[in-house]
């Protein structure tokens, strides 16, 4: 009986057992009505609703899935717009407020005024689209210094290894528009006015979410943030 129960045993190790594959995170639920996007856009001149939608749609899927903390807080960084102009805003969502609205520049191989072109790579010395949540400060080589961490893989993980962060620039100001017709280039990073970085930083520290727009179709048709509802496909370029 014994070396029945033994042979039963061992064929029951050969037998194949079936491959589990780990399950996807789930599709975000429907994007709840913004009953403040109209405030918001109202404050924020340069920015389009689609844009800002997105950016909505997206922050809060990562907030579901427990990667923004500071649900209240949110930065877009439209890169469509030229560089010469405010392509950065940041919103008290709670407050229906806009709290910054400035300059942003982008890495110096992802184009002139306009931007055109987006890596993830090292060394590439381009920016990279898609959500980001925000980490701790440091001060390094550009100051005081916001490190992010991209949420999006293949499109902005390589971030933090990139040291791709949000500091302050002299080459991030009105007078750079009036010498170059564009603002300096940083190499990825999603440099500021030196005057104003030290409060923006502050303020979106510690678990915000900030989104790097631009119409990328192979991004906005197979980013994990965006709800099956917000159609990213039909988003388009100015």
């Amino acid at each position: 009986m014994k070396r029945l129960l033994l042979a039963s045993a061992v064929a029951l190790a050969f037998v194949e057992v079936p491959y589990v594959c780990l399950a996807a995170p789930a599709p975000c639920a429907a994007s709840p009505a913004v009953a403040s996007m109209s405030s918001l856009l109202q404050q924020a001149p340069g920015l389009r609703g689609e844009v800002l939608r997105l950016a909505l749609d997206a922050s809060e899927c990562a907030a579901e899935r427990g990667l923004v903390k500071r649900r209240n807080l949110l930065a877009v960084i439209d890169y469509s717009l030229p560089s010469s102009e405010p392509r950065l805003f940041v919103f008290d969502l709670l407050a229906r407020k806009l709290l910054f609205r400035e300059l942003v520049a982008h890495g110096k191989n992802t184009g002139g005024d306009r931007a055109s072109y987006f890596s993830n790579d090292s060394g590439s010395l381009a920016s990279s689209l898609g959500l980001y949540v925000t980490a701790d400060t440091y001060v390094g080589h550009n100051g005081y210094s916001l490190r992010l961490r991209g949420l999006e893989a293949g499109i902005n993980d390589m971030a933090w290894d990139r040291a791709i962060v949000m500091h302050g620039a002299s080459y991030v100001s009105r007078e750079a528009v009036k010498v170059l017709g564009r603002l300096g280039r940083s190499w990825g990073c999603p440099a500021v006015r030196a005057e104003i970085a030290d409060k923006i930083i502050d303020t979106l520290r510690g678990g915000s979410a900030i989104f790097a727009y631009y119409p990328d179709k192979n991004w906005l048709s197979h980013s994990a943030f965006f709800r099956r509802d917000s159609k990213p496909a039909q988003v388009a370029s100015r």
